[in-house]
């Protein structure tokens, strides 16, 4: 315990204040920027030969066009990219992303979680206000 305390007043050596972006392999560009400006309002900030960038409030997402066989990841609780919505309550978004086709779930320790996937497998979740 003493040495978790000692660490914890160690200066870091570089002090991050935020994410910039997270950048996601995907296995068609256009599909991905379509989904995630279509079903979750980002807008594209910038997009080149392979890859776009969108903006996602403060943040960017950046999709990339992945090489080949290249392995998406699918690991269900461990890898997945939240994020934050300004209200709305479960039900209603799981209602609105059903509405565009896009299943969403629960997760069994709580079915008001909303996760669900993007064309590449990506596990994604949206946290409402109300959780």
């Amino acid at each position: 315990m003493a040495d978790t305390a000692q660490k914890s007043r160690v200066r870091p050596a570089v002090e991050c204040s935020g994410i910039d972006h997270v950048v996601l392999n995907v296995r068609d560009v256009s599909r991905s920027v379509a989904f995630y400006v279509d079903i979750l309002g980002m807008k594209v900030k910038h997009q080149g030969s392979g890859y776009a960038f969108l903006r996602c409030g403060n943040q960017l997402l950046g999709v990339f066009a992945a090489d080949g066989d290249a392995d998406m990841g699918r690991s269900e609780e461990l890898s997945h990219l939240a994020f934050n919505v300004p209200g709305g309550t479960s039900a209603a978004i799981k209602k609105a992303l059903a509405e565009r086709g896009v299943k969403a779930t629960g997760r069994s320790a709580d079915p008001d979680c909303i996760y669900f996937s993007d064309p590449d497998g990506h596990r994604l979740q949206i946290v409402s206000p109300e959780e």
